[in-house]
């Protein structure tokens, strides 16, 4: 039997936060694409969770999608809420903490060649 490609995450339209869902106490990931280019990963956070300060070597950024968290950049914490944006900046450490519940979407840049 053949899959129905109305199914897909390719061919169909889907709301990105309702892609992943909470899980008490945890963190919750689901990578939509990675490639050479990069990667697209949806973050679930229950409320106090997060991730430790770490750097990457790519430029990297977040989008909230549901909730609000710290997300802290050199040093230097904001707060982001549903529907904001934060640039994560290759070799710079970053961490993030969920105020409340919340989802985000990771896009992680990679440069080519």
């Amino acid at each position: 039997m053949t899959a129905d490609p109305s199914d897909s995450l390719e061919t169909s339209g889907q709301a990105l936060a309702d892609l992943v869902a909470y899980q008490a106490d945890a963190v919750v990931s689901r990578t939509l694409v990675k490639n050479a280019g990069g990667s697209l990963t949806l973050f679930a956070f229950d409320a106090g969770q997060g991730l430790s300060e770490h750097s990457t070597p790519h430029e990297a950024a977040v989008l909230i999608l549901d909730g609000v968290a710290e997300v802290t950049v050199g040093g230097r914490a904001v707060k982001a809420e549903t529907g904001q944006f934060v640039r994560l900046p290759a070799g710079v450490p970053h961490a993030l903490e969920a105020l409340e519940p919340f989802k985000m979407l990771l896009v992680m840049l990679r440069e080519a060649g």
